[in-house]
């Protein structure tokens, strides 16, 4: 049985990460605080003094309406991409017939589109291990014999396996893509208001925390998406066309994108803990000071290995490595640029107590 004292010891031991988090967010506000009351100070002084070397501050808050701007012109564009143009849709949304085969060893991927392409058909060419997947829409079984011999007679290929894909099971595949990425965000606007109701302004205030991380999600997935219905219809760039590899992307994008405001946010809430002269949006600008390089240096590492994967990788991932680069520099964009200055607006808005 254990002791009263060491039951006390060990609720002492659970505390101290939280008392820890409470020291780092004072001294970084108590900071702060010290050098707004200096500024203040040298601005109300008639005797003019040398000024002190200028402090960097990054003041994300006061310059947000640059910042929605800027989102505004890369999402709207996509925008109307996606309503007029939609997407360069992959076999498995379209449907079609998806024909694997295996060459020589001087057969090279070129050699393979040509032979498609000399038969006038709209087809793609990826490699696949020791041979190649060729997908094109869905042929009738003349063509498709036809096809085969040309591949045969033309390349030495061997035919391993032919797969349709029926409009149905596209259909099937859009759907469950489209309720899956509504689950994720109501599953994350709810976990985030839970997790922020402890804050001023109680369940109020955590709606507004979850909302805000929404809204930037949400940003993501229309700025990833309408690049690529811009690059696969404007384009007509293969790479940017939409498979299961793209809804694996996005959905994997929600999940960075969350994490990283989830950083701001927590610092937000530590920081409003512990300041007492600070307005809101000063605490917000400070936590995003404090956090920001921590973000973009986590994503660049990132970065880094989804480029390699881009140049080097073969080119049934290119098109996944990219849609991940760009939902990840998106993702990390929108948490320190749009999140929390949209939190700002909302306190404006709606404020709480």
């Amino acid at each position: 049985m254990q002791e009263p004292s060491d039951e006390k010891q060990t609720a002492l031991e659970a505390d101290e990460p939280e008392e820890e988090e409470d020291l780092v967010a004072e001294e970084g506000v108590a900071e702060y605080e010290k050098e707004l009351e200096e500024e203040e100070e040298r601005k109300a002084s008639p005797v003019k003094e040398p000024e002190p070397p200028r402090i960097r501050r990054l003041d994300v808050v006061g310059r947000r309406n640059i910042f929605f701007l800027l989102s505004l012109l890369i999402i709207i564009p996509g925008i109307v991409s996606m309503s007029t143009k939609h997407f360069l849709l992959g076999i498995d949304f379209a449907g079609g017939t998806e024909t694997t085969i295996t060459v020589g060893h001087n057969v090279s991927i070129a050699d393979v589109q040509n032979t498609v392409d000399s038969e006038g058909i709209d087809g793609s060419v990826v490699s696949a291990g020791n041979g190649y997947i060729i997908r094109t829409p869905v042929l009738s079984q003349d063509r498709q014999t036809q096809l085969e011999n040309d591949l045969k007679s033309k390349d030495g290929a061997v035919i391993q396996q032919v797969l349709e894909v029926g409009g149905t099971i596209a259909k099937e595949t859009v759907t469950f893509a489209l309720l899956a990425l509504v689950l994720a965000s109501v599953g994350i606007l709810l976990l985030l208001a839970i997790r922020f109701r402890n804050v001023p302004g109680g369940w109020r205030a955590g709606f507004q925390f979850g909302g805000s991380a929404l809204a930037a999600l949400l940003h993501d997935v229309f700025l990833l998406t309408g690049l690529f219905s811009i690059m696969g219809t404007v384009l007509h760039w293969q790479i940017g066309q939409i498979d299961s590899l793209f809804v694996t992307a996005v959905l994997t994008v929600v999940g960075f994108s969350v994490h990283d405001t989830i950083v701001v946010f927590d610092r937000i809430r530590e920081n409003l803990r512990v300041s007492q002269r600070l307005s809101f949006e000063q605490v917000v600008n400070l936590s995003i000071m404090q956090t920001a390089a921590r973000s973009i240096i986590t994503s660049f590492t990132v970065v880094l290995v989804l480029v390699a994967i881009l140049v080097a990788g073969g080119s049934t991932l290119k098109g996944f490595a990219l849609a991940l680069l760009i939902g990840i520099v998106s993702g990390t964009y929108s948490s320190i640029f749009n999140a929390a200055p949209l939190l700002v607006v909302w306190r404006r808005l709606q404020p709480v107590r």
